[in-house]
């Protein structure tokens, strides 16, 4: 049974590694058409349904012999039987991953016959990633200590080695003149996806494996292997780029036979990774003392708080430490491209820029990243700091102008390019509504009540996928609502200075009201989630929640009552502007000899009141 069950495991990576790598050169390394896929990505078209479907049955495969190994009765019959299927799916989160992962897999399929757009195929990628790395959340690497750090990086793992091995596998069958654009755009990505999958790799094997004990199993055989063969992509890999640098004339035959051992090399590699996946890593006894919070949210219960563990603590988030290295270095390149072409960019807004990352970081990481899945109170510092404090930073950096500024044109005058995509999401009909004031505001406060008066903030707690959701809504949230009223990026629509200030107000009342709330319950909210960690330090639970509820009034106030001084601020300079504006146009019509427009409006009263005259 676990020989299919690793088979369709195989099968399910290669056709979703292939899936990425289809949507990646379709909507990224070829041309496009002022938006619209090219004759070039047309032909990938046929490619992403057989790659879509192959990984839809393989996800199939991988519910049904999963279904097989758990059931007692192991028949056709007995696994295919409906109540059993849907218990699967609603009762344990293993089915409830698989199927997500099955749904986005099922859409791509059907998506691929109609796409046409190269937002859509952005989309399409996106979800993809998502589908593909949702049961990592669940896998044997998440039953250890340091649960954060080794899904994490087994998740960046992951989405590094599916654009690295799916873009080599679309490469390989583009035609040699398609090869010879998309190729080199490629390059660079794979660079930094190998750099992630090395990376990622060695601290998940670090963390999750004693080197002494282990060396005689079969699971680090299997990691000794995969690594061998991951240095040999690499190995090829700069082949390729010592084959395409500093050369006018390219040997497509030669890259094509490094090429094809490359995309074989890969294959193994995935196959390699299908049986480490359903091979159970060997335990390092007497690292890890157990307690409850181990069993839910796999890190060990800290010391009671003082200031310097909360300010030196670190409980490494890799997968927020990935996105934020990502964000860092994104930025510096661009801050980097506009230095090397003379333009300047004001040390403002890359200090906003630090600072804001080194509030997520500590959020997350840090001491308060660690104390806040212990304690309600903790946890509303980290969420203010997520969704007020760090998002002001990131809209004072103002990323967007740095991107629109930096990022590629089209390689051709028809291309659309990185650039153009980017601002027709912006000016989509998604990024109008989004980026509307009122929706951006129920959006940053409908979603405290949504969160903290349902279930919904007790199940989030008891899980990692469900943590991250909300570390990754606040920041999102509070961007898109502080864009809306003191961004300094271009937005799509022009916010009167007064409706600013009406929103402003509204957040502050609706957070208040939040607060109180918040402060006068007389039950938990959190569905026994604290109570069950048995934390030894936090004994008065309801108490603890009712400081959250004032620490959230307390530091959700101060943020807008900042941004509705800088609104006031920006209004007086915007009059000021403008009231300049009108006297220079009154001074340069005065200098022509020309009726300023105050003069031309009296003559029209002077005419509107002659002709009242006349009639009379």
């Amino acid at each position: 049974m676990n020989f299919f069950n690793t088979t369709f495991k195989y099968v399910n990576l290669l056709g979703g590694f292939a899936t990425i790598g289809v949507l990646l050169a379709m909507a990224f390394l070829l041309l496009d058409v002022e938006g619209k896929l090219s004759t070039s990505a047309e032909k990938l078209r046929n490619l992403l349904k057989i790659s879509a479907l192959t990984w839809f049955i393989g996800v199939l495969g991988s519910i049904i012999f999963t279904l097989a190994s758990w059931s007692s009765d192991s028949s056709i019959s007995a696994v295919l039987d409906p109540t059993s299927i849907r218990s699967f799916f609603t009762q344990y989160e293993l089915g409830s991953y698989l199927a997500f992962e099955a749904i986005i897999a099922f859409i791509v399929f059907i998506c691929a016959f109609q796409v046409k757009k190269i937002l859509t195929l952005i989309f399409l990628l996106i979800i993809s990633l998502a589908g593909l790395v949702a049961p990592v959340f669940l896998s044997h690497a998440a039953s250890g200590g340091s649960h954060s750090l080794v899904v994490g990086s087994l998740v960046i793992h992951v989405i590094g080695l599916s654009l690295w091995v799916g873009g080599i596998l679309a490469i390989a069958m583009l035609s040699e003149s398609d090869r010879a654009i998309a190729v080199p755009r490629f390059s660079q990505l794979a660079l930094w996806a190998a750099i992630a999958v090395v990376i990622s790799g060695v601290v998940n094997a670090w963390t999750r494996l004693n080197f002494v004990s282990a060396w005689n199993s079969t699971y680090a055989y299997i990691v000794i292997a995969k690594t061998l063969a991951t240095i040999s992509l690499i190995a090829l890999g700069y082949l390729h780029r010592k084959n395409l640098e500093g050369k006018e004339r390219i040997n497509w035959a030669g890259f094509a036979k490094l090429l094809t051992i490359e995309a074989a090399i890969m294959v193994v590699t995935v196959a390699l990774g299908s049986w480490l996946s359903n091979t159970g890593s060997p335990s390092r006894p007497g690292e890890f003392v157990f307690d409850r919070a181990i069993s839910v949210v796999g890190i060990a219960t800290p010391p009671k708080p003082t200031w310097s563990s909360v300010l030196f603590s670190y409980e490494p988030n890799a997968l927020i430490i990935g996105i934020l290295v990502v964000m860092v270095a994104l930025y510096v390149k661009g801050v980097m491209v506009l230095t090397k072409r003379g333009d300047k960019w004001p040390v403002g807004r890359t200090i906003s820029f630090a600072l804001a990352i080194a509030v997520i970081d500590f959020a997350t990481s840090g001491g308060l990243g660690l104390y806040a899945h212990f304690s309600f109170s903790y946890h509303m510092i980290a969420h203010m700091l997520l969704g007020m404090i760090a998002p002001i930073g990131l809209v004072l950096s103002a990323p967007i102008t740095l991107a629109l500024r930096t990022l590629p044109q089209g390689r051709t005058p028809s291309e659309r390019g990185v650039r153009g995509s980017l601002l027709a999401a912006l000016h989509s009909k998604l990024g109008v509504f989004y980026t509307n004031p009122i929706v951006a505001l129920l959006i940053f406060d409908g979603s405290l009540f949504a969160l903290y008066f349902t279930d919904l903030f007790g199940i989030m707690m008891r899980s990692h996928l469900g943590h991250l959701f909300m570390t990754l809504h606040f920041l999102a949230a509070g961007f898109l609502f502080f864009s809306a009223v003191i961004g300094v990026d271009p937005n799509p629509r022009r916010v009167p200075h007064l409706v600013k200030i009406v929103i402003l107000f509204t957040a502050m009342s609706i957070h208040a009201f939040f607060s109180v709330a918040l402060m006068s319950t007389s039950t938990l909210i959190d569905q026994d989630f604290f109570s069950y960690l048995q934390t030894p330090w936090l004994t008065d639970l309801l108490a603890d929640q009712k400081l959250g509820g004032s620490i959230g009034w307390a530091m959700g106030e101060i943020p807008i009552l900042m941004a509705l001084v800088a609104t006031f601020i920006h209004w007086l300079r915007d009059d000021t502007r403008e009231a300049n504006r009108i006297d220079r146009n009154t001074a340069r019509q005065a200098a022509m000899g020309q009726p300023d427009d105050l003069a031309n409006y009296n003559q029209y009263l002077q005419k509107l009141a002659q002709r009242d005259k006349n009639e009379s």
